[in-house]
């Protein structure tokens, strides 16, 4: 098991007109991180993510801040979600399945992830301003519908209340990290097995 635990590391770069993304991460890690998204904000709740999930990330992007952080923001999810996807492999031996309610002062978010193959997000989370500091609200969805889609994964946030805008981003980045530590840590009792009676997650 240990040395399939440690191949489960990825590395992806993607670069476009608008942005030069690179990450790597590691499933199996200390929740380590090295950040440079350019986005303040957006880096804190990155690092909120590698470190609640205990996967180590290295992420390094330019993007064009000029115009606003929505290209950064998403091309980032989408290299993290294709990184964490191909460090899973066939998926097998995983936990497949969690779900949390995470609490945060005045507020309490839940995740809930199947690492099933198949992406999909359900977002229920609102916030009662545009913008968190210089951060535009919207982005936060937009950076989990990227993740999702790209690491193909069921991922179900709901934000259950809350008044700090602040917070309320911040329990969705760690209720996720959280999720998905549990639904990709080694189930020891089916740790050859790929969890699902299809024989694949794809």
């Amino acid at each position: 098991m240990a040395e399939a635990a440690s191949l489960r590391t990825a590395s992806i770069s993607r670069k476009t007109n608008e942005t030069s993304v690179s990450v790597s991460v590691n499933i199996d890690g200390t929740g380590t991180s090295k950040i440079s998204t350019g986005v303040g904000f957006f880096d804190h709740m990155l690092d909120q993510l590698s470190r609640h999930s205990l996967i180590d990330m290295d992420i390094e992007v330019k993007g064009d801040l000029h115009i606003d952080d929505h290209h950064t923001v998403e091309d980032t999810g989408i290299a993290i979600g294709q990184a964490i996807s191909k460090a899973l492999g066939d998926r097998r031996g995983i936990t497949r399945y969690s779900s949390i309610d995470l609490a945060m002062d005045e507020t309490m978010t839940k995740a809930a992830i199947d690492v099933s193959g198949r992406p999909f997000l359900v977002w229920n989370v609102a916030f009662s301003a545009p913008k968190i500091g210089t951060f535009d609200t919207e982005l936060v969805r937009e950076f989990f519908q990227a993740l999702a889609q790209n690491a193909g994964i069921t991922l179900h946030i709901l934000n259950h209340y809350g008044a700090n805008n602040h917070h309320i981003a911040e329990t969705c980045f760690k209720a996720v990290a959280r999720a998905l530590r549990t639904a990709t840590e080694i189930d020891p009792r089916q740790a050859s097995r790929i969890p699902s009676t299809k024989g694949m997650l794809s």
